[in-house]
């Protein structure tokens, strides 16, 4: 569900030119879980091939991707591995509001509201394991990288940015500046669809902190106070409530027991986003797309329309010829962009 910090920060609306040769740890089950909920037919069942298999994910991938790559926005797709212990009622959560949607959902279709039937259906979207294989099956057929974290794939792509390996982590939860990541990108959802936002939105961590007057560690504090997918946060605490407290400098415990919570019992949590399992990779390699293999994948196991794919494979080809894989050149250009007044 990720963190309402939407009113805490202030992020830098950013060109998607401004963006090219920037390369990105996007947090794929959050982006699929987009194209799940997005890609879907107008009585809101999701996109499916003659043999009643989901395509709605291999779509939202293809597209998503080339048309990063056309703008020379290097994706490096970063995939969920198993889920902390802490999580554990979090996911109970999300299953039983699932299974309350899908009721909804039938029942909208049984009176022909579809209108209604799409929006509940949207709260239905599950991604299988196989649905992730397939995904990651794809981007490697692009000759786009993945990397397969060992929990949280959010923290891991958080680590990659962390390290330099990637310019900044792209999702639309801000989770991953708890987990330390040094720039968030929000907004890929927007690139290409008419009527949206030209551009991405860039969110700077050292520079909230400062905007707001508080530290890493009290940032994990408006966290714990308002509630994370692994705690339930202190009653009647709100983003900008618990920030008013981080904003005290009290102390980590003091600060605790006066929203209620008991030090103890949030220390793993804390201690999860201080010191999450994630895998150390390599810089991450780009390599020219298989478009054989892509065709299999796609055509021949799914009945894409081959011209649609092609079109695709034709729109990453015409990706900026400039455009570096690396993350510092990249982060030079983007320090430039800022100094500039680049809207």
């Amino acid at each position: 569900m990720g963190l309402p910090f939407r009113d805490l920060v202030r992020p830098q609306e950013l060109t998607w030119e401004a963006l090219s040769g920037r390369t990105l740890a996007v947090d794929g089950y959050n982006a699929i879980y987009q194209f799940l909920a997005t890609i879907r037919q107008a009585d809101g069942r999701p996109f499916s091939d003659a043999n009643g298999q989901v395509t709605s994910h291999l779509m939202g991938v293809l597209y998503r991707t080339t048309s990063l790559l056309s703008s020379g926005v290097r994706p490096v797709w970063v995939f969920d591995g198993k889920p902390p212990e802490l999580k554990s009622a979090t996911l109970r959560a999300r299953f039983q509001a699932k299974q309350r949607a899908e009721a909804a959902w039938e029942e909208a279709l049984s009176r022909g509201d579809l209108e209604t039937a799409r929006k509940k259906a949207a709260m239905t979207s599950r991604l299988t394991r196989p649905m992730a294989e397939e995904a990651k099956a794809l981007l490697g057929a692009l000759g786009v990288p993945s990397v397969q974290a060992p929990s949280e794939g959010e923290a891991q792509a958080a680590h990659m940015a962390a390290r330099g390996l990637v310019w900044a982590t792209a999702s639309e939860d801000y989770d991953v500046l708890l987990f330390g990541a040094p720039r968030l990108v929000r907004g890929l959802a927007a690139r290409g669809q008419r009527g949206q936002s030209p551009g991405a939105q860039v969110i700077d961590r050292d520079a909230l902190l400062r905007e707001l007057g508080i530290d890493g560690e009290e940032l994990i504090l408006v966290g714990l106070l308002v509630g994370t997918d692994f705690n339930e946060g202190a009653r009647g605490y709100g983003p900008k409530r618990a920030l008013k407290l981080a904003q005290e400098h009290l102390g980590w415990e003091p600060s605790l027991r006066k929203a209620g919570l008991v030090p103890a019992e949030v220390a793993p949590v804390a201690d999860l986003f201080r010191h999450p399992e994630v895998a150390e990779v390599e810089l991450p390699t780009f390599r020219p797309a298989n478009e054989a293999l892509v065709r299999r994948l796609l055509v021949d196991g799914h009945g894409f329309a081959e011209e649609r794919v092609r079109g695709a494979l034709r729109r990453a080809e015409r990706a900026p010829a400039e455009a570096p894989a690396n993350a510092p050149r990249g982060h030079q250009a983007l320090l430039d962009a800022f100094a500039e007044g680049d809207p």
